[in-house]
């Protein structure tokens, strides 16, 4: 199971934000990158950012420490 993390259209901050999960040792997913890449990525489509369930409440925690937890 996966565990969707936010919805970002911005390509330069989901970038960002897979870099510091992956640099935390996490494993995040991009989906919806073809529903993107097909409306020419024009931001109309937002991605969603996941991470495999066992890895979210980490992936929670460090989003929230470097302040970019959308809630």
């Amino acid at each position: 199971m996966i565990r969707v993390l936010l919805a970002e259209a911005d390509p330069v901050r989901l970038g960002f934000l897979q870099a510091l999960l992956r640099d935390a040792g996490l494993r995040p997913l991009l989906l919806d990158s073809h529903v993107s890449a097909v409306e020419g990525r024009i931001g109309a489509f937002p991605q969603r950012l996941a991470v495999p369930e066992n890895e979210a409440a980490a992936a929670e925690a460090l989003l929230r420490e470097a302040g970019e937890w959308p809630g």
